[in-house]
């Protein structure tokens, strides 16, 4: 919702801007998020909270997801994936990776998103695929984009690395280095450094469910069990 409301309402672009001691609101106007369709790909329990949240600001809600969520039910109504592109304003995505989510969302998908629709990506970034996202940004496909996560995050961060130790250069792996640069330069573009989960109490929730993991698990009766 952060990334959202960063987007909606030109936050990131003002603060540039007073950073430069430019207090102009010349094309700083944006958008209420009341009556606007959000497309929410992926209600488990990340997704859910967004639905939750999102209708507190009364924004119509759209959701896809394999398996329904019947504790939403009057707050999403539940489509397919093609509608919710289709359809919906600003799309959020909340699914976990896997080979089967690859580029889930890539030059098919943003071709039957709304003109000037915004895309928010706080799972993983090999959900989207960052040459077709930018295409779609540069051509206006869509308006902005709020990401959390890039494709290619792990050689932003091993870049220094990378460039020092010529037998680690590889032509696919400096492409996208190359990509995300370009990506995160758009003025259209919020980022973020994988900090969605960052909160004191999300931390201090990770450590209690770990030991009672670990606990359980020691009892011979694991809890917490994902099945796929």
């Amino acid at each position: 919702m952060g990334l959202i409301l960063s987007i909606s309402r030109n936050i990131h672009k003002a603060y540039l801007r007073t950073v430069n001691k430019n207090y102009s609101i010349e094309g700083l106007k944006g958008f209420d998020l009341k009556g606007k369709t959000l497309g929410v790909i992926g209600t488990g329990r990340i997704g859910s909270h967004v639905v939750r949240m999102a209708s507190g600001f009364e924004m119509n809600i759209l959701a896809y997801d394999c398996r329904q969520n019947k504790e939403l039910k009057g707050m999403c109504k539940y489509v397919s994936m093609d509608k919710l592109l289709k359809d919906s304003d600003i799309i959020t995505l909340h699914v976990p990776y896997c080979p089967e989510n690859h580029h889930l969302i890539g030059s098919n998908e943003f071709g039957k998103m709304k003109r000037g629709a915004i895309v928010i990506n706080t799972s993983r970034g090999p959900i989207v695929n960052t040459k077709t996202m930018l295409s779609a940004l540069k051509s206006g496909k869509i308006g902005g984009a709020g990401i959390d996560v890039l494709e290619g995050e792990e050689l932003i961060k091993e870049e220094k690395e990378l460039l020092h130790d010529v037998k680690k250069l590889d032509l696919k792996k400096m492409r996208q280095l190359a990509l995300d640069h370009e990506l995160l330069n758009d003025e259209k573009v919020v980022f973020t450094p994988h900090i969605a989960f960052y909160s004191q109490e999300a931390v201090m929730r990770i450590l209690e469910v770990t030991i009672e993991n670990l606990i359980a698990f020691g009892k011979n009766k694991p809890i917490n069990i994902i099945g796929w």
